[in-house]
C-alpha cells in the first residue's frame, strides 16, 4: 500500500463540481479568495454548498457567467420563499462578487452618488467640514434631505425663492414628525447659508425659513436605570460576548458615542495612566478620560482571548466574516442585540440610550452637572441641564405646592 498522503481537496465531498455547472472552473479561486478575506473554513464549507444550490437554480432558470447578474436579480424573489434564503442568495452576491474583481464578468454600472449627479453637494460637503466641523453622519442626514430639495426645487440657486424654500420646508415637514421638521429646517438653512457665503445666492434668504415650536431639552431623556445596566452588562457575559461587554461598558460607563467606540485605536490607550483619547467627537479636539478598573479589565480580556487577529490599528472588529473594524452602525446593532438579550424594552433602541444613562447615573451617584459635562464633553452646560430632570427625588422635595385655589 503507498504512504503516499492524498491530497486534501477543497470540494465538500457532498458537492460535486459537475453540480456548480458554470461555477465549477472558478470553484478553486472562490474558495482562496474567500480565505483571503479571512472567512473560516465552516463558513466557507456552507458557502460552497448553498452555492451549489444557487447554481442549480440558475442552471435550471437558463442563466449563465454571461447573464450572470439578470440572474441573480431573478433568483432573490424566487429563493425567499425557501428556507435559508439568506445564505444562499448571500452565497450567489459573493460569488458574483468574486467573479467581478477577478475581472471574469463586467460588473454593472453603479449609479452616481448624490455627489456625482449634483456636484454642488460635494462643495457643500467640504464646506461644512472646513468651515464648521460638521461631522459626516450628520452631513448624511442633511444629504437625505437636500436630494429631496434637488428632486422638488432643482439645483439652481436662482429658484430658491423665499415662498419655493417655505412651500419646501412646510411640505416635507407635514410628512414627518417635530423632530424630522427640525433638522429640515437645520439642514435647509445651513445648504442656503452655504450658497450665500459662496456668493450663489441672495443675503438673508436663509431667514424665509419658518422655526417649528418646541421648548428647548423640554422633553425628558429616556435612560436605563441602575437595575436595567446591571442587566444589559450580564447579558453580555461569557467568553463568547468579550467582545460585547467591553464594548457596553464603554458606553454605560463613560458615555462615549458609537463613533467614539468605532473609531477607538490602540494608540489612544495610555495604559501606564490609567486614560483613553477621545477623537473625532463634536468639538473635534483631543480629550482625555480616565479608564475605569471595570472597563480596563473588560478591555484587557478581549484583546487578550477575543479579538480576532487582524491588522488594524482600530480596536473592535466584527465577530462575524469577513473580519473588519466596527462601524458606527455595527456598535448600535451590538447594543440593540443587547437589550433584546436583557428583555429591556425602551422607545430609543441606540447607543445614545447608554450615553444618557451613563449621565443619569452619575447625578444620581452624586456628580455635579459640570462633572457630567465634562465627562460627556459637552460644549455647553445647558446642554448636560437636561440630565437633572431625571432626579425626580430631588423635583419632589423642590416642588412647591400650587399657590392658588384647587382647582374643581
Amino acid at each position: 500500500m503507498s504512504n503516499t498522503p492524498k491530497k486534501r481537496r477543497n470540494t465538500p465531498r457532498y458537492l460535486t463540481l459537475s453540480r456548480l455547472h458554470f461555477a465549477g472552473p472558478h470553484f478553486e479561486g472562490y474558495v482562496r479568495w474567500l480565505q483571503a478575506r479571512n472567512y473560516t473554513k465552516t463558513t466557507i464549507s456552507m458557502l460552497t454548498i448553498y452555492l451549489g444550490h444557487w447554481t442549480d437554480w440558475m442552471h435550471g432558470a437558463g442563466y449563465g457567467l454571461s447573464t450572470i447578474h439578470s440572474g441573480y436579480a431573478a433568483s432573490v424573489p424566487a429563493f425567499r420563499a425557501m428556507p435559508n434564503y439568506y445564505m444562499r442568495l448571500r452565497s450567489g452576491a459573493l460569488f458574483v462578487l468574486f467573479l467581478e474583481e477577478q475581472g471574469i464578468v463586467d460588473p454593472l454600472p453603479k449609479p452616481p452618488s448624490p455627489s456625482e449627479r449634483w456636484p454642488i453637494l460635494g462643495e457643500f460637503r467640504d464646506w461644512m467640514l472646513r468651515n464648521r466641523g460638521v461631522k459626516d453622519s450628520s452631513l448624511d442626514t442633511y444629504q437625505n434631505i437636500l436630494v429631496h430639495l434637488f428632486l422638488v426645487l432643482g439645483d439652481e440657486p436662482e429658484a430658491y425663492s423665499a415662498h419655493a424654500i417655505r412651500e419646501f420646508v412646510l411640505g416635507r415637514a407635514g410628512m414627518h414628525g417635530l423632530a424630522h421638521a427640525r433638522m429640515t429646517v437645520t439642514a435647509t438653512r445651513a445648504y442656503l447659508r452655504f450658497l450665500i457665503a459662496t456668493g450663489r445666492c441672495p443675503a438673508g434668504r436663509d431667514q424665509a425659513i419658518p422655526n417649528f415650536a418646541g421648548w428647548q431639552l423640554a422633553a425628558v431623556p429616556d435612560f436605563l436605570n441602575d437595575a436595567d445596566i446591571a442587566r444589559i452588562v450580564a447579558a453580555c457575559s461569557g467568553e463568547a460576548r468579550l467582545r460585547d461587554r467591553a464594548v457596553i461598558l464603554f458606553l454605560v460607563r463613560l458615555g462615549l458615542r458609537a463613533s467614539e467606540v468605532a473609531n477607538l485605536e490602540f494608540g489612544h490607550i495610555d495604559w501606564r495612566n490609567g486614560r483613553i483619547a477621545i477623537r473625532g467627537g463634536k468639538s473635534r479636539r483631543e480629550e482625555w478620560l480616565p479608564l475605569p478598573q471595570e472597563v480596563g479589565e473588560a478591555l484587557l480580556a478581549y484583546l487578550d482571548r477575543g479579538r480576532p487577529t487582524l491588522a488594524s490599528p482600530r480596536v473592535f472588529v466584527t465577530a462575524q466574516n469577513p473580519m473588519r473594524p466596527m462601524s458606527r452602525f455595527a456598535v448600535n446593532c451590538l447594543v440593540q442585540a443587547a437589550l433584546d438579550r436583557a428583555g429591556i424594552q425602551s422607545g430609543r433602541r441606540g447607543s445614545h440610550l447608554l450615553r444618557h444613562s451613563a449621565a443619569t447615573a452619575m447625578l444620581r451617584h452624586g456628580v455635579n452637572l459640570a462633572g457630567v459635562g465634562a465627562v460627556l464633553r459637552h460644549r455647553s452646560l445647558s446642554t448636560t441641564m437636561q440630565y437633572a430632570k431625571v432626579d425626580f427625588a430631588l423635583l419632589r422635595e423642590i416642588a412647591q405646592p400650587w399657590a392658588g385655589e384647587a382647582a374643581c
